[in-house]
């Protein structure tokens, strides 16, 4: 179940890793790249570590890749 988030509450800054990533700037969410919606760190799933994007969803990821791929 996605946690709600205060948006009052400060975003994180992370590292994004292959596999993993490493909070840089402690934080209770950080920002979809797509939507722009808040992600709890708790429900991050998908990442981009080379672009160093999140993402909300897969739905997300794949639109994101889908239009870089456009871009190419």
């Amino acid at each position: 179940m996605l946690q709600r988030i205060d948006q009052s509450e400060e975003m994180a800054v992370l590292d994004y890793g292959p596999f993993s990533f490493e909070v840089i700037k402690p934080g209770r969410f950080v920002r979809c790249t797509v939507t722009g919606e808040a992600i709890a760190l708790d429900d991050l799933r998908y990442w981009n570590h080379e672009l160093q994007e999140a993402y909300r969803g897969p739905a997300e990821a794949l639109q994101r890749w889908r239009a870089l791929k456009a871009k190419a």
